[in-house]
């Protein structure tokens, strides 16, 4: 072999492994950009957006850091934020207890199980603006079904969405009755892929139904149902659509989440900034709760 051939062997073979080397960062490429363009780009151009004073769709001047000391200094802010947090805790709550009682009940194999675990993700499926208008309809005073029904049972009509605390109640009531179906399909399939072997032991040695799923049940399933809640968590603090048709944030502000009043504020009364600093704010406390869950998560994986 010739001195120039060796050469050429010698540079094609530094050029494979470069080729090898740069071939994992080829294939994240995608995704990276897919990244940027979705999280990293929009966030930063939020927070460019919050720290301008705008007017007429248009930005004036940089004012820092004022409109997040603004946001923490308005009344109807933090009432906001107080609503949203009270709604996601009982959304959240009741969906949980809900999807795993269903998710319990529908792991048997029990006749026309097949068609009750269909029935049951129905409600997920629908349209949230559709079941916005359905819940109003069945929450009128004057011709819905729950003061229908009342009447006919001899009592008078039913005023949920003109008071305050039902009104939150309705809307509760809205979401679990939405998004349970959600919690209950991811907890059905982490007990169907829970070991078998637990369980047959436990029978085995007279274990009842109670003691079965507290001692064996729930610590196995407990990654997949912290995965479930901090979902359903971070899927409920931006929950627009329903509450928006449904009452848009009243009767007051009883039912006003963030994402009601982030949204008035940007597009009603034009304030771009300050709407960016709430909603910024609100995105930072859901990530900070995210990466709290992945850590208990990677802790319950590796105990």
């Amino acid at each position: 072999m010739t001195a120039s051939t060796r050469n050429g062997v010698t540079r094609l073979r530094r050029q494979g492994e470069g080729l090898d080397r740069a071939l994992p960062y080829l294939l994240l490429a995608p995704a990276l950009l897919l990244v940027l363009a979705v999280v990293v780009y929009p966030l930063y151009d939020g927070f460019r957006t919050s720290t301008q004073f705008w007017r007429f769709g248009r930005a004036l001047e940089d004012v820092g850091l004022d409109n997040y000391r603004q946001a923490w200094n308005d009344p109807q802010f933090r009432s906001s934020l107080w609503v949203t947090l009270r709604f996601v805790f009982f959304s959240v709550a009741c969906e949980t207890v809900l999807g795993l009682g269903l998710a319990l009940l529908c792991a048997r194999e029990l006749r026309f199980i097949r068609w009750a675990r269909t029935a049951l993700i129905v409600p997920m499926v629908i349209t949230p603006v559709v079941v916005g208008i359905v819940f109003r309809l069945l929450y009128a005073s004057d011709t819905g079904l729950l003061s229908t029904v009342s009447q006919s049972l001899g009592g008078g009509q039913v005023q949920v969405l003109s008071d305050p605390s039902r009104a939150f109640v309705g809307l509760v009531a809205l979401d679990v009755w939405e998004w349970t179906p959600l919690m209950f399909l991811i907890l059905l399939a982490g007990i169907q892929s829970l070991p078998v072997e637990p369980f047959e032991a436990a029978r085995v040695d007279g274990a009842g139904a109670w003691r079965t799923f507290l001692d064996h049940t729930l610590p196995m399933l407990r990654p997949v149902l912290i995965v479930a809640i901090v979902l359903r968590t971070i899927d409920a603090f931006t929950t627009f659509d329903q509450v928006y048709v449904l009452t848009h944030g009243g009767p007051g502000t009883s039912t006003e989440l963030i994402s009601i009043y982030g949204f008035d504020t940007f597009f009603k009364f034009q304030q771009f900034g300050y709407a960016a600093a709430m909603l910024l704010m609100v995105a930072l406390v859901v990530m900070a709760v995210s990466f709290l869950a992945a850590r208990l998560i990677r802790r319950q994986a590796t105990a």
